[in-house]
């Protein structure tokens, strides 16, 4: 296949998947770790999961932990995994918690390893006995290690500080958001990995799942392996930046997230390429499972695929 040719078909099948704002002014290296920053990103969202559904199950929440993890807050300094349970465990169960991620900004190190550092805007009802709902504006310092046999890192370390402590006017449910960023971020992850494995979607596809790409629509998981290994594949990185973000609860366990993507990628002749889309997924959600999963895929373009603009 020719470069020309190899261009028109990533134009067929990338945009699927989905950016020229922020894509612009991204350089290489920020599209060659865009895959990790993603996956980084899926574990910070799924950190306050647990702490927002503890129906979730306790489980959920250690595994994205190294054994010797060291976590400290204004509660104190947990040392492992086992110190750190017994901490969370003894939070009142009536507690309802919130954390809305601001902004996060991630730095890669050459060995695959990363440093999150975000500011969230946490809240509590049940802390105050007046009832009223408590907020404090936290920054936290995570970092993550590549784990082996998982496209996931792992949480090695967790700094939480403290800036400020005020009351809030209205309470804000933010699990629905923090469970879908986990399961976008992690999806895109995996779309954007240079291994290109197909099998850890199966986590991520609800039974009976549809894709309607661009380039076509995808029901089945054999269509979906099909394209991850050719149309998708055909650059040599991608990374997708998410410019719009929102997400409704339609029901007890079904979301609609809707998205706007700038897309950059690299093609193998080194043609850096941007393009815009603009998704509506349907998502099921089992609050047991480690990740929401997506039913429903659709994609309208809203910016064509085309060389970056120097």
């Amino acid at each position: 296949m020719n470069i020309i040719t190899l261009k028109v078909a990533i134009v067929a099948a990338l945009v699927s998947t989905g950016a020229t704002g922020l894509a612009q002014g991204m350089t290489q290296e920020d599209i060659r770790n865009g895959y990790i920053e993603h996956a980084a990103l899926a574990q910070f969202h799924r950190w306050f999961q647990f702490y927002e559904r503890p129906e979730g199950g306790f489980d959920n929440a250690l595994d994205i932990l190294t054994e010797d993890v060291t976590v400290t807050s204004t509660l104190g300094v947990s040392n492992g995994r086992e110190h750190y349970a017994e901490r969370v465990l003894q939070l009142p169960a009536s507690w309802r918690n919130a954390h809305v991620v601001k902004n996060a900004d991630i730095n890669v190190a050459a060995d695959g390893s990363s440093v999150l550092t975000a500011n969230v805007i946490y809240q509590n009802m049940g802390m105050s006995e007046d009832g009223t709902v408590v907020q404090g504006d936290l920054t936290y310092t995570v970092n993550l290690s590549p784990s082996e046999g998982s496209a996931l890192p792992m949480l090695s370390n967790i700094l939480i500080e403290q800036n400020s402590a005020t009351g809030a006017k209205e309470w804000v449910d933010a699990y629905p958001e923090n469970r879908a960023l986990s399961l976008v971020h992690y999806y895109l992850s995996l779309i954007e990995n240079p291994t290109h494995e197909a099998e850890p979607f199966r986590e991520l596809f609800a039974d009976g799942f549809n894709l309607n790409f661009s380039s076509g629509t995808i029901t089945d998981f054999a269509g979906f392996e099909a394209w991850l290994a050719g149309p998708a594949s055909l650059a040599a990185a991608t990374t997708h930046v998410i410019q719009n973000f929102s997400v409704e609860e339609t029901s007890n366990n079904t979301f609609t997230v809707k998205i706007d993507f700038d897309w950059a990628g690299i093609l193998p002749d080194g043609t850096e390429m941007v393009a815009k889309t603009r998704h509506e997924w349907t998502v099921t959600n089992d609050v047991m499972e480690r990740f929401a999963r997506i039913l429903v895929v659709d994609v309208e373009i809203l910016e064509p695929f085309r060389p970056k603009q120097n």
